[in-house]
């Protein structure tokens, strides 16, 4: 039996009930060919999965053009698109991406350019936000020998299929709406790295520096130094109540699975219900630090053999011992030869400035405000990253 065609998107704007056109690249686009043969251009551009097309010359502060024999290079004007055959867990297939740096550039030939007729631009690059076209690309390309490169004939590109609305205010609509949402969750990323920004100088402030036993800024009527002190003064290890689930062993519940950098899943048991500090034992996120080495879990959880367990114990504040211990570099209590590891017993040594208790809970406080405030727009970037996904799924075939 042959699957009949889709003729029109799950989700459409009032007023639109025409069946979408089914067209070629080819039929939308031409192949840009022409070559920088008088070497007029010099800034030369690349197309990453990750970052677009962006300058060499401006993102790595160096001229790259003039170590490559740049005559051969295809000439990219602004709102022109790119083919890079490089492939990565982001694309692929390779990413298509928008000449949108606003000025003409040049781009090796290892890279297929073209440049859209007739259709509404904006579109046609959300278009390849999609996974639309990645099943023609699979059936027409191949890997190769290189595991990183997808390769396709160029006649076999040009016969890519796009289905689009013939009318042009229904390509239009859909491009601005996913712009705009793009746009907002941008705002909402940028708002999440100044805010965590913001929060490491207050952390730099409202903590002493090395070698140094007061900080740079203190709550009013607080004028006494800090005291050092061992982990094992302010904290009780609670590692042999925690347990390591395989994942084909895991049952899916509610209750957060805590490994070395958060939560890693969802189960159907806990085995802890009150707020704890949690301390990545292993991984390389220890001398990374991609993800928080120090975070605090709370409510009903599981946790695993990856991330010691503490409990503060009299007269200490939970959020000033784990901003504390967040703040450290642990570069020189690694234990691990292939793998960094924090050991118990070296944990249980490191140094930590500690003020009175009042201090140590104004101090925790505003910081579990401010957390609160970084987590609200964490929680507002990741419905729009949703939004926008659920948005891509469903306004194109």
């Amino acid at each position: 039996m042959v699957k009949e065609e889709k003729k029109a998107p799950k989700l459409r704007f009032n007023g639109y009930t025409n069946d979408w056109e089914r067209k070629k690249l080819g039929d939308v686009a031409e192949k840009v060919i022409q070559k920088n043969n008088n070497n007029a251009f010099k800034n030369v551009l690349t197309n990453s999965a990750e970052y677009g097309i962006i300058s060499q010359r401006d993102f790595f502060e160096r001229n790259i053009a003039n170590k490559n024999n740049i005559s051969t290079y295809y000439i990219v004007q602004n709102d022109d698109f790119v083919y890079n055959p490089r492939i990565s867990n982001l694309a692929p297939y390779g990413p298509i991406n928008r000449n949108k740096t606003g000025y003409t550039g040049i781009i090796s030939p290892l890279y297929y350019v073209f440049r859209v007729l007739n259709i509404n631009t904006a579109f046609i690059e959300w278009y390849f936000k999609t996974t639309c076209w990645h099943k023609f690309m699979y059936q027409h390309g191949d890997s190769g020998a290189r595991s990183d490169r997808f390769s396709i004939k160029d006649n076999e590109l040009k016969k890519l299929p796009i289905k689009l609305p013939a009318d042009d205010m229904e390509q239009e609509k859909i491009a601005k709406t996913l712009t705009s949402l793009d746009n907002t969750l941008q705002l909402h990323e940028r708002k999440c790295e100044e805010l965590t920004l913001i929060k490491k100088a207050l952390l730099q402030k409202l903590f002493p520096k090395k070698d140094e036993i007061k900080p740079e800024v203190r709550y009013k009527n607080f004028s006494d130094a800090w005291e050092q002190r061992k982990l094992r003064e302010v904290v009780n290890f609670l590692d042999t109540l925690r347990k390591p689930l395989e994942g084909a062993k895991r049952v899916k519940g509610p209750y957060p699975y805590y490994g070395a950098s958060g939560i890693v899943d969802y189960v159907d048991g806990y085995l802890f219900d009150e707020e704890l500090i949690l301390l990545s034992e292993d991984g390389a996120n220890i001398t990374e630090r991609n993800y928080p080495v120090c975070f605090l879990a709370s409510g009903k959880y599981w946790v695993n053999n990856h991330a010691h367990v503490l409990k503060i114990k009299e007269d200490n504040d939970n959020n000033f011992i784990c901003n504390s211990l967040e703040r450290k570099d642990y570069t020189k209590y690694n234990t691990g030869m292939a793998m960094p590891k924090l050991n118990k017993e070296t944990c249980k040594g490191i140094p930590i400035m500690c003020p009175n208790y009042d201090e140590q809970k104004k101090i925790g406080n505003y910081f579990r405000k401010f957390d609160t405030l970084i987590t609200l727009h964490q929680h507002k970037l990741e419905k729009l990253k949703q939004l926008k996904k659920f948005l891509l799924q469903n306004m194109f075939i």
